[in-house]
């Protein structure tokens, strides 16, 4: 992986946890925390879209929204999580 690869991959993962946290209010881990959820993010919506069969595409902007949908899914875990 480039170093610019690496910096597309960080800018993903910050906007779309920045993304995530604006849509499950209540979370807010700080310009490293939101990308470390948009990371984890990425990863689980590049682990689960494939298993039921749903492609968004390609490109900045599909990354994002993929990485978006995948961290408001770990927010949302997290919350029921923590509530029991």
């Amino acid at each position: 992986m480039g170093i610019e690869s690496l910096i597309i991959f960080l800018i993903v993962g910050a906007v779309a946890g920045w993304l995530a946290g604006q849509l499950v209010k209540g979370y807010g881990f700080g310009l490293i925390g939101n990308i470390v959820v948009g990371i984890v993010g990425a990863l689980i919506a590049g682990w689960l879209f494939p298993t039921i069969g749903i492609n968004l595409g390609s490109g900045m902007v599909s990354a994002i929204i993929n990485a978006t949908i995948g961290a408001v899914i770990l927010l949302v875990l997290l919350r029921v999580v923590k509530q029991s």
